[in-house]
């Protein structure tokens, strides 16, 4: 048996029929230091972990800017910003945590983070101030955090949201602004305008970020399928909107002049409009190689706009220790644990083939295979419907509008009966006060069906999971 906890997480009801699962799910995907961060390897699995020159930061044209680290980070990294006065020889960026830590790496400067603290929510974006002596972190509730010169002007952290906050960005002064929500609604603080939205407007795809034009006049927003949305004087140069993408566009940089843009999709991806310059993308897999796709979060433009990053969050060691679990227990910290390790591209270049059973859809089987070696006496399945089953006859399984904790199995689809209900699963490594969760899950993406990965997943709230993950959360199970 594993760990029973109170009956007040428990609920228990049908059992699931055993057929295999042929589903993945596209993985989106925080930092406590101010050491110098940068490239680093993906976490150990059980097939030679793949080294990659720059892994967590990848540079196209733009120059590599720091050594390896095998430093366990706190919690997933989610945002990049660059120094805004940079020289072409003398290049710098943040990188901030979800939870509030903030790394440097270059010549950015350390100002201050919110890694020793517990957040209520995780930070999802970040931006500079014009000078680069400063930054703003942003949660996913609309809380506004200020570093260094940058100015705290309001915020919406405590008032109702229809859609979490995506994205942010600063005015050309750095005295003001803007959030925006993934329903397209945006927020406007200080002296940044507000110059209107997309919310209340049905949406093909959510919106997934921001930039602003650099006099501070205009920003557009991207939503998920490339759609671009445009504002003040941001002009619209193209976009991806109905076009079959492999995977979501997750982040967008305008160019130095403002006459184009860059779209990242998850597979790294990338795309040019208007005067962007194509310096080369992750999209087919590293280094062409569609075995090592690695999911990536964001695109920065060096200095002068010749070069750009992609952000790789599962380039980075993770401990997963804060926020920290509400309620430890050996069993939970076991799995995060060895979830954590085996987070890697593709760990068997045969068609689905994996470390962890036969070659098929593979999720539940990773899944089981993590709860096993931590200490579960659970069967090895191949349907995700039988974690649930086995956990409802076991240990306990909640509803979806419950609180889950670190260790605890998320099932996707809308029930347990069958592969067209229950869809995929993951394992969740970190919990916030509000809700949010971290999730590690295999059999997964970006990447090709039947090439997927181990991935670290979100930050991301439950019950939005529709829209973040393109599926919902039905229940969770306890190990």
């Amino acid at each position: 048996m594993g760990t029973m906890r109170s009956p007040v997480r428990i609920l228990t009801t049908a059992v699931a029929t055993a057929v295999m699962l042929a589903v993945g799910v596209v993985a989106m995907a925080p930092l406590s230091s101010a050491a110098p961060l940068g490239s680093n390897l993906v976490g150990s699995a059980l097939a030679a972990p793949h080294v990659y020159a720059g892994g967590g930061v990848l540079a196209f044209n733009a120059p590599a800017l720091a050594t390896p680290t095998m430093l366990p980070l706190n919690s997933v990294v989610v945002a990049q910003a660059a120094n805004p006065v940079a020289s072409e020889n003398d290049e710098g960026y943040w990188l901030a945590s979800a939870d509030g830590g903030v790394y440097t790496v270059g010549n950015a400067r350390f100002y201050g983070s919110l890694g020793a603290l517990h957040l209520q929510g995780p930070v999802v974006a970040m931006a500079a101030t014009p000078d680069g002596r400063g930054y703003w972190l942003v949660a996913l509730d609309g809380g506004v955090f200020a570093f260094g010169d940058a100015s705290f002007y309001g915020s919406m952290g405590g008032t109702p949201l229809n859609q979490p906050i995506v994205g942010m960005a600063s005015t050309a002064d750095g005295k003001g602004y803007w959030l925006v929500a993934s329903d397209g609604g945006v927020f406007a603080f200080g002296d940044a305008p507000f110059l209107g939205s997309m919310g209340g407007t049905p949406l093909v795809a959510p919106v997934t970020g921001m930039a602003s034009t650099h006099n501070g006049l205009g920003y557009w927003l991207v939503a998920g399928d490339g759609g671009i949305f445009t504002f003040g004087d941001a002009e619209f140069y193209g976009s991806t909107g109905g076009t079959v993408l492999n995977d979501p566009i997750v982040g967008m940089e305008p160019t130095p002049d403002d006459g184009g843009y860059y779209f990242v999709a998850t597979d790294g991806g990338v795309f040019t409009e208007g005067d962007a310059v194509f310096n080369g993308s992750l999209g087919g897999g590293l280094d062409g190689n569609p075995h090592v796709v690695l999911p990536v979060a964001a695109i920065t433009l060096d200095s002068d706009g010749s070069g750009y990053w992609l952000l790789d969050p599962d380039g980075f060691a993770y401990s997963f220790a804060n926020p920290p679990d509400p309620d430890p227990s050996p069993t939970a910290a076991a799995i995060v644990s060895v979830a954590a390790a085996q987070v890697n591209a593709d760990p068997d270049s045969g068609y689905f083939c994996n470390p962890y059973g036969p070659c098929e859809a593979w999720c539940a089987l990773f899944a089981t295979w993590v709860w096993e070696r931590a200490g579960v006496p659970i069967p090895s399945y191949a349907f995700t419907g039988d974690i649930y089953s086995w956990a409802a006859a076991n240990t306990g399984v909640l509803p979806p509008t419950a609180v889950p904790l670190p260790g605890d199995a998320v099932l996707y689809g809308t029930g347990p009966w069958s592969t067209s209900s229950s869809l995929h699963v993951g394992l969740v490594a970190q919990v916030w006060p509000d809700g949010a969760v971290v999730t590690v899950e295999g059999d997964a993406g970006p990447a090709k069906t039947g090439s997927l990965a181990v991935v670290v997943n979100g930050p991301y709230l439950p019950r939005d999971s529709d829209n973040y993950n393109g599926m919902p959360v039905y229940a969770f199970a306890i190990p």
